[in-house]
C-alpha cells in the first residue's frame, strides 16, 4: 500500500484530500497543528487502519517513520481573516514548513506537491491568468504575508527540483468552496451563506463588481489527484473559469436561501484583487481535466452543509 503524508489534513481542503487518497487505496498520514483546522473534519477517518493523525506544526522538524511515496503540503492559513491575524505563522509555514517537508521528500525519495494559489498573481494586470504570468503583488501590503509565502514556497520547491532532483508538483488553486468550510472563515461564500441562514445583512466589500471564479471542492480534488499522477513539474492552474461578480454571488445566495437579508456595502480591503479567472488550458491539455459541478449544484450542496452546521 502506498503511503502519503498530507499536511493541513484537518482543514477544509486537506480533509477532502484525505478522503480521496483513502478511497484510492493509500495509507494516509494526516498532519495538522489545528490552528485553523478542525479535527472533527477527520472523525470519520480516525477508526480506519490506513489513516493516522499527527498533531504537529510543520515549521518544526518533521519526522515520519517508514517509507513515504508522496507528500502533499496543504498546511497554511488560507483566508484573509486568518493570515492577517497570524502573519508570521503564515510566512513560516510557507518557508520553514516547506523547507522541512522538501528535506523529508528528498530523504524518502517521495513525490512532493505544494498547494500554491491564484494569489501569486496578486491584483492581476493579465486576464484571465495563465501560468506564465508573473503577477502583480504588493510584498509589503497586508495580503503580502500570504502571497509572498506562496511565491517563496514555489521558488524553494522548484529549487529542490532543479538542484536535488525532487519530483515536484505545483498546483495553483483558485477560489474553492464546499462542505467543511468554516462558517466564520471570512471568505465571501462562507460569509454569505452564514449571514443569509442567520437572517443577517450580507456584507459585500467595495461595490461588488470585483470578480471571482468559484470551483466546487470535488472538482478541485479531482484536478489535484490527476496532477499528482502526472509527470508535469511546473505550475498548473486548477479552478473554474466561469467568472462572476461578488455582488452576483451574494444575490444568488439570497435567491437560494430565500432570506430577507439585504446586501450592505463596506470599504474594499487594501490590495483586494479586482478580477480573478483561471486560464485552465494546461489542466485540460496535460491532465484532461475541467470542472464538472455547476454553480447551482455546488451552491445547493454548500447551503445544505452550512444549514446543518448552523442549526
Amino acid at each position: 500500500m502506498k503511503r502519503v503524508l498530507i499536511t493541513g489534513a484537518a482543514g477544509f481542503l486537506g480533509s477532502h484530500l484525505c478522503d480521496r487518497m483513502i478511497a484510492e487505496g493509500f495509507e494516509v498520514i494526516g498532519m495538522d497543528n489545528l490552528i485553523t483546522g478542525n479535527i472533527h473534519n477527520l472523525d470519520h477517518l480516525m477508526p480506519l487502519a490506513n489513516f493516522h493523525f499527527y498533531h504537529h506544526d510543520v515549521t518544526k522538524f518533521v519526522h515520519v517513520p517508514g517509507d513515504i511515496d508522496a507528500i502533499m503540503h496543504f498546511a497554511s492559513p488560507a483566508s484573509p481573516i486568518d493570515y492577517l491575524k497570524m502573519p508570521i505563522q503564515t510566512l513560516k509555514v510557507g518557508s520553514l514548513g516547506t523547507h522541512n517537508l522538501l528535506g523529508l521528500a528528498r530523504a524518502k525519495g517521495a513525490k512532493f506537491m505544494i498547494a500554491s494559489t491564484s494569489e501569486v498573481y496578486g491584483d492581476p494586470l493579465v486576464h484571465p491568468q495563465n501560468e506564465e504570468y508573473w503577477g502583480n503583488v504588493n510584498p509589503i501590503g497586508p495580503r503580502g504575508v500570504y502571497d509572498e509565502a506562496k511565491r517563496f514556497q514555489e521558488a524553494m520547491t522548484m529549487a529542490y527540483h532543479t538542484y536535488h532532483g525532487v519530483d515536484i508538483r505545483i498546483v495553483r488553486i483558485f477560489n474553492t468552496y464546499g462542505p467543511r468550510m468554516r462558517t466564520n472563515d471570512g471568505r465571501a461564500l462562507p460569509a454569505f451563506f452564514s449571514q443569509a441562514i442567520e437572517g443577517r445583512d450580507i456584507t459585500v466589500f467595495g461595490d461588488g463588481s470585483q470578480t471571482r471564479s468559484f470551483c466546487y471542492v470535488d472538482d478541485l480534488v479531482e484536478g489535484i489527484y490527476r496532477l499528482l499522477n502526472s509527470n508535469y513539474n511546473y505550475p498548473v492552474n486548477i479552478g473554474n473559469p466561469v467568472e462572476i461578480s461578488i455582488k452576483q454571488a451574494a444575490e444568488e445566495v439570497i435567491g437560494l436561501t430565500k432570506t430577507k437579508s439585504k446586501i450592505v456595502y463596506k470599504d474594499l480591503p487594501k490590495d483586494d484583487p479586482k478580477v480573478r479567472k483561471p486560464d485552465i488550458s494546461k489542466a485540460k491539455e496535460i491532465l484532461g481535466w475541467s470542472p464538472k459541478v455547476d454553480r447551482v449544484e455546488g451552491f445547493r450542496k454548500t447551503y445544505t452543509y452550512f444549514k446543518d452546521v448552523l442549526s
